[in-house]
C-alpha cells in the first residue's frame, strides 16, 4: 500500500483529505515570539488581524524534521511505501527537511519526496492525481513518472487584492515596483518553475478583476484536463468567489469544481482577498 503525506500548503478541503486518506503535516506560522501550526492552532483571519495591528506580516517556517520522521516511521513499520508532497523548494525548506528525514531513516527505497514546484492547490492537484493513481493500482515508480509530466502542466495563478503582503514577504520579485502607482493594481501572479512572477495587471473592484482574470483563463481551460479544477481564495467576498465559479462552470468542462480556502501559510504571504483558478493544462 502507498500512503500520501502532504505539507499543509496543499490547501485541500477536509472532504478531499478524507476521500483520499491524505495525511497532512503542518508548516509553522510565527507571529512575533509565538509559533503556531498551520491549520491546527491558528486561522487566517487571526493572522490578518495580527498583521494589521503590528503593521508587518508573519514569518513562516518548515515542518519539524522529527515530526516528519515520526510520521514516516509509523507508515514504514506498517509496511507502507510513502509519497510526500511539498510546496516548491524555491519557496520553502520543507522539501529539504523531508529529504533529510528520509535519509536519516535510510528509507530512500520506500519513500518519494516530491517537490511540487508549486503552491496551494497547485500542490493539491498533484496530490489528487497521485491518490487516484494509487487507487488504480499503479506503483510508486509509475506514479512518480506520471507526476513529472503533470507537474509541468499545472497552471497555478492568482490575483491579489493587496500588494502589501507579497511586498513585505519578498517572495515575488517585481511586486515592489507596483506599490508606488496611484492607480490601484491587482496583478496576476503566476507560478513559473517553482517561483512567483507578476503577470497581467488588472484594475477596478475585485469582483470585476476576478471575472476578467477568469475570462482570460477560459481558452486555456477549454483544453485543460477535465478531471478537476480548484477555485482557491484567501478570504474573499462571496460575490468575488461566485464570479470565478460562474466563469469556470460556464465551460461545462470539468468533472469537479472545488472551492477551497487557503490555509495560514499561503494567506500569510498573499494576504486577504487573493483568488486563483488552478488546473492541469491539457496535452
Amino acid at each position: 500500500m502507498i500512503k500520501i503525506i502532504s505539507d499543509s500548503t496543499s490547501d485541500l478541503s477536509q472532504e478531499l483529505l478524507t476521500r483520499y486518506d491524505i495525511e497532512i503535516i503542518p508548516l509553522h506560522i510565527i507571529l512575533g515570539e509565538e509559533s503556531y501550526r498551520d491549520g491546527m492552532d491558528i486561522t487566517p483571519d487571526r493572522i490578518y488581524a495580527w498583521a494589521q495591528e503590528n503593521k508587518t506580516v508573519p514569518k513562516t517556517a518548515a515542518c519539524a524534521q522529527e515530526q516528519v520522521k515520526k510520521m514516516l516511521q509509523k507508515h514504514l513499520q506498517e509496511g507502507h511505501e510513502v509519497i510526500c508532497f511539498t510546496i516548491s523548494s524555491s519557496m520553502s525548506s520543507t522539501y529539504n527537511v523531508m529529504v533529510n528525514a528520509v535519509k536519516e531513516l535510510g528509507a530512500e527505497d520506500k519513500v518519494t519526496v516530491w517537490d511540487s514546484e508549486s503552491l496551494s492547490t497547485g500542490v493539491g492537484l498533484q496530490v489528487v492525481y497521485a491518490a487516484e493513481m494509487i487507487k488504480s493500482g499503479k506503483t510508486r515508480q509509475e506514479i512518480e513518472k506520471e507526476l513529472k509530466e503533470i507537474r509541468g502542466r499545472v497552471s497555478a495563478s492568482f490575483v491579489v487584492d493587496t500588494l502589501v503582503y507579497l511586498h513585505r514577504g519578498g517572495r515575488c520579485s517585481g511586486v515592489s515596483a507596483m506599490l508606488g502607482t496611484t492607480l490601484k493594481l491587482h496583478p496576476q501572479i503566476n507560478v513559473v518553475e517553482g517561483k512567483m512572477q507578476p503577470g497581467k495587471k488588472y484594475r477596478g473592484k475585485m469582483h470585476k478583476v476576478v471575472a476578467d482574470y477568469a475570462e482570460d483563463q477560459l481558452e486555456e481551460m477549454k483544453k485543460a484536463r477535465k478531471r478537476i479544477v480548484f477555485v482557491t481564495h484567501s478570504g474573499c467576498d462571496q460575490k468575488v468567489i461566485d464570479a470565478a465559479v460562474d466563469a469556470v462552470r460556464s465551460l461545462n468542462h470539468f468533472s469537479e469544481i472545488h472551492v477551497t480556502r487557503a490555509g495560514g501559510v499561503i494567506s500569510s504571504h498573499c494576504g486577504p482577498g487573493t483568488l486563483g483558478v488552478l488546473y492541469v493544462r491539457g496535452e
